[in-house]
């Protein structure tokens, strides 16, 4: 098998998530439709049918997104549900478990985003965002009442002769499963987070959900219960605030927090993550007491994983095999964190770098053979993360 190419630097940079944000990478000489703009009325009678909007202009039906091909993927067999670790559980906690698990795997995933109506007097259809990639997840820890799943590409693309490139891989967004979970740690705009506190007897049957971005820092937390109703098992969050995914964040000025509701379930494909989304103007800095929140537009999401065979995603298990010591060493830089602060705020740059690329770079050196040394790696992650942290 060809050797992977780690932290391939255009892909890097546009994977500052979020879970989540999304890829959307084209390769040098192919570039990517950014351009966010209303629309104007067609004088023509070039039109496109689009779901929930009936007739828009072919400019505004065209997706924005990767414009990249990947290599043919061979799906897996679809399996039957309820999955026979449901059927046999005897209790919901062990169903959801089951489920939560069944998450791992590898996967061909699309991504699909629709704005579905717009609240300010001059609003326009905008134009749909679709992308692709192939992702591994793996159960990074399993402690019983927590879970970790950690996600990785390895792409494989395709040029214009039908050739398929080495493996692309890079460290993607991780999911965090607690049970029961009365310490949350979530976003209220404007680069902050803060230590939400719950009774046990409000989260009683509940698991929250934790995303974090490619580098580890935090993106959102949400509660929400696992419902197991014949052959349908799905989870479904509270509406909770996340900042804007690159998809938007790169293109978008008008609003500064996604306010949703997540709803993950189960096929006989693998998983669907279900978005209904308001893009909220601004956080807790630019509320008061007596202000209501204001909206410029919803939209609704539908990030499909469906599970595979082929092409072989193993470069991931070599990957954190020499890289995963100095992530959990991150992993331990945030928990502390998360201990000592009630609430934090992150800069975006220190230096001209990115958090992410200053991770990204230790790490590099470690895919690349450089023996780890675990004092080292120990130190240059909090003292990283410091950085990055506002006084």
């Amino acid at each position: 098998m060809s050797r992977a190419r780690f932290f391939v630097p255009f892909l890097a940079a546009l994977l500052l998530f979020a879970g989540c944000s999304h890829v959307a990478s084209p390769l040098p000489g192919n570039p990517q439709a950014t351009a966010y703009a209303a629309v104007p009325s067609s004088t023509s009678n070039d039109t496109r049918y689009v779901f929930g909007w009936g007739e828009l202009p072919a400019s505004a039906a065209q997706p924005r997104g990767g414009s990249t091909r990947g290599a043919p993927v061979t799906l897996a067999s679809d399996r039957a549900l309820p999955l026979p670790e449901i059927i046999s559980a005897t209790d919901a906690f062990t169903r959801d478990r089951a489920a939560i698990l069944a998450l791992a795997g590898d996967y061909k995933v699309s991504f699909h985003f629709m704005e579905s109506l717009g609240l300010t007097p001059d609003y326009q259809p905008t134009r749909p965002y679709h992308s692709w990639a192939t992702e591994h997840v793996r159960v990074l820890e399993d402690r019983g009442r927590s879970i970790s799943l950690q996600h990785t590409l390895v792409m494989v693309f395709q040029d214009t002769n039908g050739r398929a490139s080495d493996p692309v891989l890079t460290k993607h967004w991780r999911q965090d499963w607690t049970y029961e979970d009365t310490e949350l740690h979530t976003f209220r705009g404007d680069a902050t987070w803060a230590r939400r506190r719950m009774s046990s007897t409000d989260v009683t049957g509940m698991w929250s959900q934790a995303v974090f971005h490619v580098d580890d820092s935090p993106r959102y937390e949400a509660l929400g219960r696992w419902e197991h109703r014949g052959n349908v098992s799905a989870w479904t969050s509270e509406r909770a605030w996340r900042p804007l995914p690159r998809r938007e964040h790169t293109v978008r000025n008008d609003y500064d927090v996604m306010e949703g509701v997540h709803r993950i379930i189960l096929t006989p494909t693998g998983w669907l993550h279900e978005q209904s989304n308001w893009k909220r103007v601004a956080g807790e800095a630019g509320s008061t007491v007596s202000s209501e929140p204001r909206y410029v537009a919803a939209e609704v999401g539908l990030d499909r994983y469906e599970r595979i065979t082929a092409p072989s995603l193993a470069a991931a298990d070599e990957y954190w095999k020499k890289t995963g010591a100095y992530w959990a060493a991150v992993r331990r830089a945030w928990a502390q964190l998360f201990t000592q602060r009630e609430r934090f705020s992150l800069r975006s740059e220190v230096g001209g770098r990115k958090l992410f690329e200053e991770h990204f770079a230790y790490a590099d050196k470690l895919a690349s053979g450089t023996p780890l040394d675990a004092a080292d790696a120990e130190v240059h992650a909090r003292t990283t993360i410091a950085k990055f942290i506002t006084p």
